[in-house]
């Protein structure tokens, strides 16, 4: 199967060259943009294009507010300080999700803890986050607290795994029951849709990311979203080095961050949200050929959950078991398609190994089993 496999890729993508995981594609106003920013003198971090990036992501997601950063990371980082999580804080996420997530909350001196993830959805358990929060925390004074650690959970954070829509509704009803704000992780599923409402505007706030390898790229470059006036207005400020508007003066009035995205970057990111209904509509023909190659194989192609639309940012198939995993991704990358396997849990690695964790049964699963395949759009 393995072989036949690398013939259907090499086919679909009508190349006997490498190929990859998944690689950025420019086909709109790409250059004219670049070229205008360029002409204009503002390349950095003040232009007309970071508005415009922003209001084109506020419109497509259906967020009142969109405040564009360096990168994904930025956005998640500044989107938990919005939300209140302080150093010593818990933040509970799924251990299934790329680095980035947990190193935003360990970036605040906040402490990760751990719950696993569905079966359907690759993302956060509804079930098992309102199981662990019942038998493990107590609301004192208003506030949800370990009863291990003694520390206080303050958010949540989901992540829609390769742009799969967790059952994010039942996240945010279990964390209103234990008073958490809700943080989503939506770096991989712009384009993505549960129950027929933009991933990443569920919760308080919700981020997004636009490294090379997303569905749309700025070359790096993240977003924060919200529909509250105040965080937003706070969270543009904060990403600014809290600067105070002025003519001409230099007053800062809290210690901030330099996270705001430079112009150039936003002219390609306005370029690319052009093009952003093809690009979804050019995935979803990949992810469906994808599905009936897969039909009547023994790997399972991972579809989109119920009551969910995917943008189907990285495709995934899931293997027998590790030793077939193995083989796959060895065949595979041999032969000039490239495979990864899906990442290492989070509690697995050195700086997370003791994290207070729930049992974490299918994100162990998955990790053994799951490999993403090439998903660059074919034109």
């Amino acid at each position: 199967m393995y072989k036949e496999f690398i013939s259907f890729v090499k086919e679909s993508f009508r190349t006997e060259e490498f190929i990859p995981l998944h690689a950025p594609i420019f086909m709109g106003n790409e250059k004219k943009y670049l070229n205008e920013c360029i002409d204009s003198t503002f390349v950095s971090s003040v232009g007309k294009f970071v508005d415009q990036f922003e209001a084109d992501i506020a419109k497509f997601t259906g967020a009142k507010h969109a405040i564009a950063t360096s990168n994904g990371t930025a956005a998640l980082h500044m989107a938990l300080l919005m939300a209140g999580v302080n150093q010593n804080d818990e933040v509970i996420t799924q251990p299934l999700t790329f680095i980035a997530t947990v190193n935003a909350v360990s970036y605040i001196g906040a402490h990760p803890v751990f719950v696993d993830v569905d079966k359907d959805t690759l993302g956060l358990s509804p079930e098992k986050l309102d199981h662990f929060l019942s038998q493990n925390t107590e609301i004192l004074n208003g506030e949800c607290i370990n009863k291990t650690t003694k520390r206080r959970i303050k958010a949540v954070v989901p992540m829609h795994t390769f742009g799969l829509p967790s059952r994010i509704d039942e996240i945010v009803l279990v964390c209103n029951k234990f008073n958490l704000s809700v943080v989503e992780d939506a770096a991989e599923s712009l384009g993505s849709y549960y129950k027929k409402q933009h991933t990443g505007t569920f919760g308080l706030l919700g981020t997004f990311s636009f490294n090379g390898n997303k569905t749309i790229t700025t070359g790096g470059g993240g977003m924060l979203v919200t529909n509250d006036d105040d965080i937003a207005k706070k969270a543009k400020h904060i990403t600014t080095t809290a600067k105070i508007p002025h003519q001409w003066d230099y007053e800062h009035d809290v210690i901030a961050y330099n996270y705001r995205l430079p112009n150039i970057n936003a002219a390609l990111g306005c370029a690319q949200m052009e093009k952003l209904p093809v690009i979804l509509e050019k995935k979803r023909i990949l992810s469906d050929k994808y599905d009936a190659f897969f039909d009547d194989k023994q790997v399972e192609y991972i579809k989109e959950p119920k009551y969910s639309v995917s943008n189907y940012w990285l495709n995934a198939v899931l293997l027998e078991n590790l030793e077939e995993r193995n083989a796959f991704l060895k065949e595979t990358n041999e032969n000039g398609v490239m495979t990864r396997p899906i990442w290492k849990l989070m509690n697995g690695l050195t700086m997370f190994k003791n994290a207070q964790t729930g049992n974490l049964e299918n994100a162990k699963w998955f990790e053994e089993r799951v490999v993403n395949i090439p998903s660059s759009v074919i034109l």
